[in-house]
């Protein structure tokens, strides 16, 4: 196999690949990347394969040589897997508009590839919103999202053309009407809270009435807005929007939103004799971080919502809305790969700590959530026996823990490195500037190819903003 990190680099040496799978055990690729005697499919991209030395390459391109060609940390993400997982969407929602939730990770080669894989856009900032349209994606093909949007996010959203507005409350209403061009309509949606509680953690559960997200059902905050935008002449309403959560793994919650949400389109046609045409049921679909977690089937979704929404259309005399989601996570998470360096090994008592050069400043969501990734020593082969770790970061928090209570070979070392899969979402976009250590690069990997999409942030990128003196 030949691994070039750049089409105008010569070709790195070779690695003799071993087989992805071995004679009557298809599960073979799975333990030898996860671990043996691990059970449940594996977390990494589905091109990523062990390579000689204890090396493993995805997309053709070894992580090792990634890691000396670009340093660490390192986010490398899957092209292939990206794409096929826009078109698995796709082909299970065919009557559907998928909208890929940008949140979750952004960058101009990502609007690229969900664009040509028949997509549109989620964007939840006038930032997010002009990245996208700047780089070529049309605006009618995305949808804007946000709690309390601001005045500069409405604007940017009404003079690029955005497709959908979904508003989030009933201040936002009189805003937006006010600054809506008088020869113009902007269609809107309105973000329904349906009462339901989903979601792999409560700082993620975004469906109940006692968080920040939208309008309640329940106490009728929900119809009011209905009302309020049907008088707006500005405005259009073309459906409801509702997200319930974050890392669900449950197609009920779906179906029963989907059951809630048509008994509100029918309590609206009754009210004020309007059919809307759309209904967005949002994301949040869950993926394995760890071998052995469970995933949403989008399949089984399928089925399952389009099944309740042709009943629940035909109890009520109402005609199928048009569907819309909303996958972010799902599509970007699994297609990503984090490497670090290790720094130090520490043995505290009977904990071991093993920092890398990075930490919650490319990674806060075990900080924040509590997620549990699954480590892997890279680039050399070890037979020292398993011994229980903590992967922790470089930075002055306690709580900077990347990995807690995982197994590495016991003979770990300074040098080593590290790699962690399912990093493909919500790492990039929710870095920081913490210690001003500077945000990681993002490296594509397609066919052997390598190439920067995002360049690791300098020093002199961060010291420029600094005006004081």
């Amino acid at each position: 196999m030949t691994v070039s990190l750049h089409p105008s680099l010569p070709s790195l040496p070779s690695l003799p690949s071993l087989p992805s799978s071995l004679p009557g055990d298809p599960g073979a690729l799975s333990r030898l990347l996860d671990g043996a005697g691990t059970d449940g499919p594996s977390v990494w991209p589905r091109s990523a394969r062990p390579e000689a030395g204890g090396d493993v390459s995805v997309g053709g391109v070894s992580l090792t040589e990634a890691a000396d060609r670009f340093g660490t940390p390192l986010y490398v993400l899957d092209e292939q897997e990206v794409r096929e997982r826009c078109r698995t969407y796709r082909a299970a929602f065919p009557e559907a508009d998928v909208v890929y939730a940008a949140k979750a990770f952004l960058c101009r080669a990502m609007t690229h590839w969900v664009r040509e894989e028949g997509l549109g856009l989620d964007v939840c900032s006038a930032g997010e919103l002009a990245l996208a349209v700047t780089t070529g994606f049309p605006p009618e093909k995305i949808v804007l999202h946000g709690n309390a949007k601001s005045p500069e996010d409405l604007r940017t959203a009404l003079r690029l053309g955005v497709g959908v507005i979904v508003v989030d409350s009933a201040s936002e209403i009189a805003r937006l009407a006010a600054i809506t061009p008088a020869d113009a309509r902007q269609q809107v949606m309105v973000r329904v809270v349906p009462g339901i509680a989903a979601g792999g953690h409560a700082k993620v559960r975004t469906g109940t009435d006692d968080q920040k997200f939208g309008l309640s059902i329940t106490d009728g905050s929900a119809q009011h807005a209905v009302a309020r935008i049907l008088d707006q002449p500005h405005l259009e309403l073309v459906g409801l929007h509702c997200h319930i959560g974050s890392q669900i793994g449950s197609v009920k919650p779906y179906v029963t939103a989907v059951r809630r949400l048509v008994g509100l389109l029918a309590r609206i046609r009754e009210q004020h004799g309007v059919v809307l045409p759309r209904l967005n049921i949002g994301g949040g679909h869950a993926i394995a971080y760890r071998p052995g977690e469970p995933s949403l089937d989008v399949g089984v979704l399928a089925d399952r919502v389009r099944t309740e929404l042709a009943d629940g259309c035909a109890r009520a005399h109402l005609p199928l809305p048009r569907l819309m989601l909303e996958p972010g996570r799902a599509i970007a998470g699994p297609a990503g790969v984090a490497v670090y360096h290790v720094l130090a090994v520490k043995r505290t008592g009977e904990h071991t700590f093993v920092a890398v050069d990075g930490g919650m400043s490319d990674n806060p969501r075990p900080a924040l959530y509590g997620v549990r990734y699954a480590p892997r020593l890279i680039g050399r082969l070890s037979s020292a026996p398993p011994r229980t770790v903590t992967v922790v970061g470089r930075h002055c928090e306690a709580g900077d823990v990347l990995a807690d209570e995982v197994e590495l070979p016991g003979d770990v070392r300074t040098g080593d490195l590290l790699a962690v899969p399912a990093a493909g979402a919500y790492h990039l976009s929710m870095a920081s500037g913490y210690n001003l250590v500077g945000r990681p690069p993002v490296v594509a990997v397609s066919g052997g190819i390598a190439r920067v999409l995002v360049r690791r942030e300098s020093l002199d990128d961060m010291t420029r903003r600094d005006v004081g003196l």
